[in-house]
């Protein structure tokens, strides 16, 4: 049975490593602001395993007018359920979470070889590709839902 819900910081980390960060230090699976009271951190289960990762901050990014802005960070699936639509229900679970709390605009960085991706799911990509330091190419991407 699949679930999607709240989960705490600790339980991104594992996910976070094995497919974000894989053959790095679990610490660097831990972000600025996982620990504060507007971040929130959603897990999809199937069957009571954590198998996929988002979480969201209430951040700004300069790039941006509108005024109530939120960050998607750590959006991980374990490879071995990856292609399975599991993505896009994360997606949309945080869409409608930041619906009800009447965000304007969800932005984030995405690896290079996400961008489709996250384009078939109606983001849009705005600059140049970028190299985030022993991570890769990430375009600035976002979606208006106001």
């Amino acid at each position: 049975m699949i679930t999607i819900k709240e989960i705490d910081k600790k339980s991104t980390y594992p996910v976070r490593h094995l497919v974000l960060r894989k053959g790095k230090p679990i610490e660097t699976c831990y972000f600025e602001d996982d620990e504060k009271e507007t971040t929130r951190h959603f897990g999809l289960m199937l069957d009571e395993k954590v198998v996929g990762v988002v979480s969201l901050f209430k951040k700004e990014a300069a790039l941006f007018n509108e005024n109530k802005q939120f960050q998607i960070r750590g959006m991980a699936i374990l490879e071995e359920y990856q292609q399975k639509g599991y993505g896009k229900l994360l997606l949309q679970e945080v869409e409608n979470y930041c619906l009800d709390l009447k965000v304007d605009l969800i932005w984030f960085n995405a690896r290079k070889n996400a961008k489709n991706f996250y384009q078939k799911l109606n983001y849009t990509t705005s600059g140049k590709p970028f190299d985030i330091e022993n991570i890769g190419l990430h375009y600035i991407m976002f979606k208006k839902l106001n």
